[in-house]
C-alpha cells in the first residue's frame, strides 16, 4: 500500500476509534459500566455493533482506556493552572470553567463510576488507585495562598477553603444542569465568592 494511502487509512481508523470512544464516554457517564452494552455504544457512535468490535474487543477495554484518559485529563487540568495567564483569581476561575465544561464533566462522571461500581476492569481500578484527589488540592494550594497574599482570596485555612470550593464544584458536575435550565459556567463568579469572601 502506498505511503499516502496507508496514512489516510490510519487516519480514518483513528477517527473512527475516537468516534467510538466519544460515544462510549457519554453512555458510560450516563448508565455506568453495568448498564452499558456495546450495542448502545455502537448506536450512539452511528455504526454497527460488529464494526465496533474491529476497534475494541469489549466495553471493558473502552471503559479502562477512558478512565486512564480521564485521569490524564484531570492531571493536565490541574498541572496547567500555573501556566494560565492572569492573577491567581483568574487562574482558578479559568480552571473552574474547565471543570464545568460538558466534556470534562463526562470524564468526571466516568471516574465516579469507576470508583463506585462493582466489576470494574482491573486496568481501570489500577488507574484509579494511582489517582489522588489530595494531589489536586496540594497543587492548587500555592496558587490560593499567593492569591491570599495579594488580597484576592479571603483569609483562612487554604486547605479547608479549597475542599469546600471543590466539593461545591464537584456537586455541580453531578447535576444535570440542562434539566434545571442552568448553565453552571454562567455562575462561576458566584462560585468564586466561596474563595473571595
Amino acid at each position: 500500500m502506498p505511503r499516502i494511502a496507508k496514512a489516510q487509512a490510519e487516519q480514518a481508523f483513528d477517527g473512527r476509534k475516537d468516534q467510538i470512544k466519544k460515544a462510549a464516554l457519554k453512555i458510560f457517564a450516563e448508565k455506568g459500566l453495568a448498564g452499558t452494552k456495546m450495542s448502545m455504544i455502537a448506536e450512539e457512535a452511528g455504526i454497527s455493533q460488529g464494526l465496533s468490535y474491529r476497534y475494541f474487543e469489549s466495553k471493558d477495554e473502552i471503559f479502562a482506556l477512558l478512565v486512564e484518559e480521564a485521569i490524564e485529563e484531570s492531571r493536565n487540568a490541574v498541572g496547567d493552572i500555573k501556566k494560565l495567564p492572569g492573577s491567581p483569581l483568574e487562574q482558578l476561575r479559568a480552571f473552574t470553567l474547565r471543570m464545568l465544561d460538558e466534556n470534562h464533566k463526562l470524564y468526571f462522571l466516568l471516574v465516579q463510576q469507576a470508583q463506585t461500581s462493582e466489576g470494574v476492569p482491573s486496568r481501570a481500578r489500577e488507574a484509579i488507585g494511582r489517582y489522588s484527589p489530595q494531589d489536586t488540592i496540594e497543587q492548587i494550594i500555592p496558587i490560593f495562598v499567593q492569591g491570599q497574599q495579594e488580597g484576592q482570596f479571603a483569609e483562612g485555612d487554604a486547605y479547608k477553603r479549597l475542599i469546600l470550593f471543590l466539593s461545591v464544584v464537584n456537586g455541580l458536575m453531578l447535576q444535570d444542569a440542562k434539566a434545571v435550565g442552568m448553565d453552571w459556567t454562567q455562575e462561576v463568579d458566584r462560585l468564586m465568592n466561596i474563595l473571595t469572601r
